[in-house]
């Protein structure tokens, strides 16, 4: 069955059509509106309407979304779209005619690679993005797993732990969630700026600290160690409270080089004894992992593999 995918964010709306193989046939995007939820919801119905005239009708069209819509409420909640506090199935059903399936991104990432990607085969599997920020999504047997709040596994705003911020001689970085200490605002993107600019460096950007690690100058190669233990602690968060069999990287800073063998020999000797080592994994289906998360969603939607209740 053909199917479609939309890919949102706070600067694009991406639209990307699947064969019956989950193949990518054509994409297209769009700038995220910022201004007003009419705005954006007038975006996601011309990325409908595109997608529909591609396939030359209707079909099932998924979701992938920062942030997350609260499964009793239906209430989108995000701080990077101007659609919190909207009711996602009302808006959707006035601007495309239907409502659509919704999941976080980093649930679809999971759930994307949980099933013919990476994590093909696991029990239990974490799809963990590291990115502008970070957060995680969780699959069991190939399903999303069932969530209370909606809330995908925020490890990014969980505390970084007292003991590895003591170990580096960090102090509680503020977050942008408005709190201080979280994971996030140590391991996103901005944190490894913030780590160099704190050993003396500057404030240099990750492709510059690994270039410059790379070529064995050893303050970076120290950030980048810094970094990585960071890591690795909020990886052990994860394996204690939901011991996955694979975690699949996504994100920006998936793509450093190495970095499943930097944060593989950074985990292990965190790692609690007799606590098991999970597979750390780079996203199969790169970018686009999300987005195809999200039309696999709505085709299994659609046949009744999956419930749904909009």
């Amino acid at each position: 069955m053909i199917c479609g995918g939309l890919d949102i964010g706070g600067t694009k709306i991406e639209a990307t059509l699947f064969d019956p193989d989950l193949a990518p046939l054509d994409r297209r995007r769009l700038p995220t509106p910022r201004d007003s939820a009419d705005a954006f919801f007038a975006a996601v119905a011309d990325q409908v309407g595109w997608l529909r005239g591609r396939a030359g009708g209707d079909l099932p069209v998924g979701i992938a979304t920062t942030g997350m819509v609260e499964p009793d409420t239906g209430l989108a909640q995000t701080a990077n779209l101007p659609i919190s506090g909207e009711h996602m199935a009302d808006r959707l059903t006035a601007s495309v005619g239907r409502p659509l399936p919704v999941m976080n991104d980093s649930m679809a990432l999971a759930f994307s690679e949980a099933n013919g990607g990476a994590a093909e085969g696991a029990t239990a599997a974490v799809g963990l993005i590291l990115g502008t920020g970070v957060a995680a999504g969780y699959c069991v047997d190939g399903a999303p797993a069932p969530r209370f709040g909606g809330i995908a596994v925020e490890i990014g705003h969980s505390g970084m732990p007292a003991r590895a911020l003591a170990r580096h001689g960090l102090g509680l970085w503020p977050c942008g969630c408005g709190r201080e200490g979280c994971i996030e605002a140590y391991v996103a993107g901005p944190g490894l700026p913030r780590i160099a600019d704190h050993l003396g460096l500057g404030r240099i950007d990750a492709p510059g600290l690994c270039a410059r690690a790379a070529e064995g100058e050893p303050g970076a190669e120290r950030a980048m160690a810094i970094w990585a233990d960071l890591a690795a602690e909020a990886l052990e968060v994860l394996q204690l409270t939901i011991d996955p069999q694979v975690v699949v990287l996504g994100g920006g800073l998936s793509q450093m080089p190495g970095i499943v063998d930097r944060l593989t020999a950074a985990l292990q000797p965190r790692l609690m004894a007799g606590t098991p080592m999970p597979t750390l994994q780079l996203a199969h289906f790169g970018d686009a992992s999300g987005v195809r998360g999200a039309a696999l969603l709505a085709r299994r939607i659609q046949t009744g593999d999956l419930p749904w209740t909009p």
